[in-house]
């Protein structure tokens, strides 16, 4: 028993330090063409990375180097790269089988659960992730589900030992629930007109009157005994920690502005905001940014235009509005790695290619609060990024061949590519 112990032990002390010594390792990275993320371009650049963090960023073409400074070099020939893609709003990593409960874990019972937090949940085993990761969505926010205030979501990386070693961020901000305004409207196989929802002001009234005594509860100081729900609000109150208000109808976002500057919030956030864009000028006052609903969605309402989802994102770049896209709906854990193609639609809306590529990457880290480290390909910040042979945007040339996290590198592949790769060589084979 003792030897096994100690082989299992020296295994995973071995492990450990071929890590930290691939993230201390030098990787010079040339003549690929860069997509800052800021909305800058470097057709054919040199990136220098040392000790996880990018320590050079220029024009491959004009800059001169030596060999030996360098523990691997490698040459990407023309292919594009990117910083990496974040998935905002997403039970990946939360759950693995939709229709299988026992693997659902981001809806707690209770309806207000701000002090449920999503990271110690998180699980980096998931085979969804490695199918998600393929397409260059290499951050999530794990975020909970349900009740009015569904819990603490955190940033994590997509591969990691476990969920400790995958935060990027932990706490990032607690997601609200708001009350609907409007209720009915049927499906798109059966529409039906919405009515307004006669409990609408109760429900708003009692979600008020939970952060006014959270707000409260803050401002006390010390207290004898906690409460955790209050507890977890706190930081939210002295501007460390985002609200997510998860609202659509003009209503909604009416009144959430107006709670926001009532309760002093110093970031909140909008998510969803399918009617955003008739309060541009409101939102851009009032500084708060958009978690953009699922660009690949039909209208909410029977007169919309039909292409008005996919012209959102162009709506609110034009507006001055702070957005990013987001991937909440159905089958939304498996569906995230369609997120570069939703940001590929609303290029194809409206949106410039390099629009488009911030806002699944630094927009999206500005609106969380960790772009300091992330979210473009800037010297000083984590070398998260990945390689494409050709526009990762377009499902059609987006092929991932190189990814790193904070410097060290992922693998890009997953069993899907396996079995593809496993039954093809059977029928040619077969074929022979």
């Amino acid at each position: 028993m003792r030897t096994i112990k100690f082989i299992i032990a020296t295994t995973v002390l071995v492990l450990s330090f071929t890590v930290k010594a691939q993230s201390n390792q030098s990787i010079l990275l040339l003549n690929g063409y860069l997509h800052v993320g800021n909305g800058e371009v470097i057709e054919s650049a040199l990136i220098g990375i040392r000790e996880g963090k990018i320590a050079q960023v220029s024009n491959s073409l004009a800059t001169t180097y030596k060999r030996e400074e360098w523990d691997t070099i490698i040459d990407l020939m023309g292919k594009h790269i990117y910083p990496s893609f974040i998935a905002p709003n997403s039970t990946l990593g939360l759950t693995e089988i939709d229709a299988v409960r026992a693997t659902r874990d981001f809806d707690e019972v209770g309806q207000y659960n701000p002090h449920i937090r999503s990271q110690i949940a998180f699980n980096v085993e998931s085979k969804v992730i490695s199918t998600v990761r393929t397409n260059g969505v290499l951050m999530a926010q794990a975020t909970p589900r349900g009740g009015d205030i569904s819990g603490t979501s955190s940033v994590m990386a997509l591969h990691g030992w476990n969920w400790e070693d995958a935060t990027i961020l932990k706490d990032d901000g607690i997601h609200v629930n708001w009350p609907s305004s409007l209720e009915g409207g049927g499906w798109w196989a059966e529409p039906a007109p919405k009515k307004r929802n006669e409990k609408y002001e109760s429900q708003k009234k009692e979600l008020a009157q939970f952060f006014a005594m959270a707000k409260a509860y803050a401002q006390t100081g010390k207290v004898e005994k906690k409460d955790l729900r209050l507890e977890a609000m706190m930081e939210c109150f002295k501007g460390t920690k985002r609200v997510y208000f998860h609202a659509d109808e003009i209503q909604q976002l009416l009144d959430v502005i107006d709670l926001a500057k009532a309760m002093e919030l110093s970031f909140p956030v909008i998510v969803g905001g399918y009617d955003a864009h008739l309060l541009g000028k409101r939102l851009s006052d009032a500084k708060i940014p958009v978690m953009l609903m699922r660009v690949h969605s039909l209208p909410e309402n029977e007169d919309d235009a039909i292409d008005l989802p996919y012209r959102l994102p162009a709506l609110l770049q034009e507006m001055g509005v702070l957005f990013c896209l987001q991937n909440q709906g159905d089958m939304e854990t498996m569906n995230a790695r369609n997120l570069p193609f939703q940001a590929g639609t609303a290029m194809a809306y409206g949106l410039s290619e390099e629009q488009a590529v911030r806002s699944i990457s630094l927009s999206a880290c500005e609106i969380m609060g960790f772009d300091k480290n992330y979210g473009s390909i800037e010297v000083g910040k984590s070398a998260t990024l990945f390689v494409s042979e050709g526009n990762a945007l377009d499902m059609r040339t987006n092929n991932i061949v190189l990814g790193l996290i904070n410097g060290v590198f992922i693998p890009t592949g997953n069993f899907q590519k396996d079995l593809y790769e496993k039954y093809s060589q059977k029928y040619l084979q077969q074929k022979k």
